[in-house]
């Protein structure tokens, strides 16, 4: 993989920061996007803008053929079986939403059992708090263990016949976990359950399969994987899709209306009320053809080593503490001595270079942790040893800084 011309392919890395070249290692909130996908957004806007599935002029019919043919993009991408199961969304948060509100609240009664686990982002936490609080199921969560992983024995003791919905993060965005959701599938499904998975840190980085992994649900993140901001996709399988009722209501998603009652058009447009995310959908698909131009394996073997020598690089400093398994996705999440994470990312952000830092939207797993925040530096496909090298550098002057002040 030449790192140095996919660099070259994100025009936003070349520019200096507080008189520094740019280090961005913050992809786990949002990833940088390639000179194809801005262009393909620029075209349609400068070529094609005009609302889809409506007129018959030819800028109407170039702009669904685009739409569409992203949505067939992102069919291939997730090895779906039908583009009806591909439903785009704003993002991940909307998709687990869609589903927590259209499939559970209607499914689920008391006495049921909802199975997450403690490294849920808030997306994957609180709409299902909420589900369980409307219809009296009960919220249970899968332990974790010492390194932030979890055990299947662990899983087959919590997810029981009661258990309706299993939803499980594919990577964790503060660990680094990389959960074993084939398998966690099969565990759910032979309890009768339906397996949720949030996919915002793991299609990004690696090959997804729907049909392989057997779940019934997946949310992906546009703007994680080089897209634009505010695209997502929700995939469910085609059955489960039938019996889900809708969450908006309007424009597009209707088949006939009555004054007094209405019918939903068939899938997936069921599901997409209103003027649809147009651009971001085309950008979506221009994004994917970037990734698969690269081939995500060899990013996910990229991210690996990336991943593997940022630790070995990292615990050579005094006073860390990294959390998190051994084997990882791209990301270390880490205290710095007795400095707050805000401390250490403004130094950082000084020196040119971007981490997170804060709670990552996931309280419950900083309780766990037993820290009220962390620092983090993720990793993409256009990021090198040389990165991890700076941050290192970095973070030896944030210690000398602070232990010079204080």
């Amino acid at each position: 993989m030449d790192v140095k011309a996919i660099r070259e392919m994100f025009p936003i890395l070349n520019q200096e920061i507080n008189g520094h070249p740019l280090v961005y290692l913050d992809s786990s909130a949002t990833a940088q996007k390639p000179i194809t996908v801005i262009e393909a957004v620029n075209d349609y806007y400068r070529k094609n803008n005009a609302n889809v599935h409506r007129g018959v002029h030819t800028l109407g019919s170039r702009a669904t053929d685009q739409y569409e043919g992203a949505r067939e993009k992102v069919r291939q991408f997730l090895h779906a079986k039908s583009t009806a199961e591909i439903i785009f969304t704003r993002g991940t948060t909307t998709s687990i939403n869609m589903v927590a509100y259209g499939y559970a609240r209607h499914q689920l009664k008391k006495g049921d059992e909802i199975v997450i686990t403690p490294m849920e982002h808030h997306s994957n936490i609180i709409p299902w708090q909420q589900a369980a609080k409307a219809t009296g199921a009960t919220l249970k969560y899968i332990p974790l263990q010492e390194d932030g992983t979890i055990t299947l024995d662990d899983v087959k003791k919590t997810v029981t016949t009661n258990t309706k919905i299993v939803a499980i993060t594919h990577v964790s965005n503060v660990l680094g976990t990389i959960n074993p959701v084939k398998e966690i599938a099969q565990i759910a499904h032979q309890n009768g359950a339906i397996f949720v998975v949030d996919g915002a840190q793991g299609a990004p980085h690696m090959e997804v399969d729907v049909q392989d992994l057997d779940c019934d649900f997946y949310a992906l993140s546009g703007h994680k994987m080089g897209a634009p901001t505010g695209i997502g996709v929700l995939y469910g399988k085609k059955d489960l899709l039938e019996v889900m009722e809708p969450v908006e209501f309007g424009g597009e998603m209707i088949d006939f209306v009555d004054l007094y009652d209405s019918t939903w058009k068939e899938l997936p447009w069921k599901f997409e009320g209103g003027t649809p995310i147009i651009a971001g959908a085309i950008g979506l698909g221009a994004a994917i053809d970037f990734l698969q131009d690269v081939g995500m394996e060899n990013i996910l073997k990229h991210e690996e080593q990336l991943a593997d020598y940022a630790l070995e690089k990292m615990r050579t400093i005094d006073g860390i503490e990294i959390y998190g398994p051994e084997k990882r996705a791209a990301l270390v999440t880490f205290n710095l001595d007795d400095v707050h994470p805000h401390d250490v990312a403004t130094v950082l952000d000084a020196e040119g270079i971007a981490v997170r830092a804060g709670h990552h939207c996931a309280q419950p797993l900083m309780k766990w942790l037993d820290v009220t925040a962390t620092a983090r530096a993720s990793f993409y496909l256009y990021n090198t040893t040389e990165d991890i090298d700076r941050l290192v550098e970095g973070l030896l002057k944030t210690k000398e800084y602070f232990n010079h002040v204080f």
